[in-house]
């Protein structure tokens, strides 16, 4: 299990790596600035968690090769992609929601770890996997997408619940883990082509009469 979900980590920081970097050259910014986005997408939310938690110092501290990965796909990024704003619609959409099911499930894995609630474990899972994108999106003085209506946020509730869910009905960890990822992606992956969207909270503030 342990060797599962350090993969799965891996993975997931090389994702969401692209997609900040994807982000920082739709807005044209100059390599550093491709570095920082890329990095704070990519461990933004698993540093805010291990904070949280007390599991200190945080994980990209201890293990360098997140920090490295992180680079090296930033770099790639900025080599082999030519035409970064064709590549910022569904493409950004697809690589975020990779992302966002992998760290939802490894965030909510690591709080039970912790000996976190259930109901705690799938609200780190939810802040690992937005958290990041978040930080992303406030530097590209953008609203951030998991305070927009679409399903995002929902995704990772729903993952961590499918987690820790799977794991009461004492399924194999590593099964639990799948099972939930599956779930976060292809509930994203449906709001994404849908464009099925949360109700909107909006307040008329224009004067009667």
């Amino acid at each position: 299990m342990n060797q599962f979900i350090y993969a799965a980590d891996l993975f997931g920081t090389v994702v969401f790596a692209i997609s900040g970097a994807l982000a920082a050259g739709r807005l044209r910014m100059d390599p550093f600035g491709v570095l920082v986005l890329a990095g704070v997408t990519a461990v933004g939310g698993g540093t805010v968690r291990d904070a949280i938690l007390g599991a200190t110092p945080v994980f990209w501290v201890t293990d360098t090769l997140y920090v490295w990965l992180i680079g090296l796909t930033a770099t790639l990024v900025m080599l082999l992609v030519r035409c970064p704003r064709r590549l910022s619609g569904k493409w950004f959409q697809v690589a975020d929601a990779i992302g966002l099911a992998v760290f939802t499930v490894i965030g909510a894995q690591k709080a039970l770890a912790f000996g976190a609630s259930p109901i705690i474990a799938v609200m780190m899972g939810t802040m690992t996997g937005v958290m990041g994108g978040m930080i992303r999106d406030v530097l590209c003085r953008e609203v951030p997408l998991v305070l927009r209506t679409e399903i995002y946020a929902t995704a990772c509730i729903a993952g961590g619940i499918l987690y820790t869910g799977a794991l009461a009905l004492q399924l194999d960890a590593v099964l639990a883990a799948i099972i939930a990822m599956i779930g976060t992606l292809v509930l994203r992956l449906f709001g994404i082509f849908s464009g099925l969207s949360l109700p909107a909270f909006a307040l008329d503030n224009r004067p009667k009469g």
